[in-house]
């Protein structure tokens, strides 16, 4: 699916209310009874909303995220100048890691122009892109291959990252709360971050502004251990305030 700025809006209240009316929708956004509906419809087929009885709420909640199709899906546009933005700044024949999600899997085909990386990654997607840039060193963490998004999770994965220290570590999240804790949903899937985020000169994150007060499970880390952030629209308050606290440079991708 490919979503509209206006149901991108829709995504969002739902997410900051938790539920919402259709009526509550449309007084929000400005259009009319139908156009939610419409709008809902679509999205409650693609699983990114779930609909009851006079309303709709997020599918998922703090334990589970949503499906690796629908968040390729998900302000696909927006992941698209974030990966523009970070590709812009990495210089050529430097060392990353890439770890799982879709944002770094947008990352990994904006570099794909680039010269002399060497790339690790516990995302097979990841791999599967940049390993078609024959000047590229692809290397790829061994462990348990998660089925639904190809990541790569587990202790042989931490073990193995703990061998090397990169240049540069480009980390995707799941969530960005106000306490300036970043979270994700897969406890294995965090202790490789966490490992990746330990073995790195620089951290960026790359998160989209949905990212933003979305809660998860299980916290991989802070924000004073990211050194830029690289995001699609102005964080909203009270993350500038947390971000100058921490040091953390912001990085908008132009429209």
């Amino acid at each position: 699916m490919n979503t509209n700025p206006r149901q991108l809006l829709l995504l969002e209240e739902v997410r900051a209310r938790q539920s919402a009316t259709v009526e509550e929708l449309a007084e929000t956004l400005g259009v009319t009874l139908q156009t939610v509906r419409r709008d809902v419809q679509r999205l409650s087929e693609h699983g990114l909303l779930t609909r009851f009885h006079g309303g709709v709420r997020m599918p998922g909640s703090t334990v589970e995220n949503i499906a690796h199709t629908q968040r390729e899906a998900l302000n696909s546009e927006g992941k698209a100048r974030i990966a523009k933005a970070v590709a812009q700044r990495v210089p050529n024949n430097c060392s990353l890691i890439l770890n799982i999600g879709t944002t770094t899997e947008a990352i990994a085909k904006a570099l794909l122009k680039h010269q002399g990386l060497r790339v690790i990654t516990n995302n097979l997607n990841v791999a599967a892109i940049l390993c078609s840039n024959s000047d590229f060193e692809v290397i790829v963490a061994g462990g348990v291959v998660r089925s639904r998004d190809r990541g790569i999770v587990g202790e042989a994965a931490v073990d193995f990252i703990r061998q090397f220290r990169v240049d540069i570590a480009i980390i995707g999240i799941s969530g960005i709360e106000d306490d300036g804790s970043l979270r994700d949903f897969d406890y294995r899937e965090v202790k490789v971050a966490q490992t990746i985020v330990e073995h790195a000169r620089e951290v960026w994150l790359a998160a989209d502004h949905s990212k933003f007060n979305r809660p998860a499970m299980v916290r991989l880390a802070t924000l004073d251990q990211i050194d830029r952030l690289f995001t699609d629209e102005p964080p909203p308050a009270p993350f500038p305030a947390l971000l100058e606290s921490a040091d953390v440079e912001l990085v908008l991708a132009a429209p």
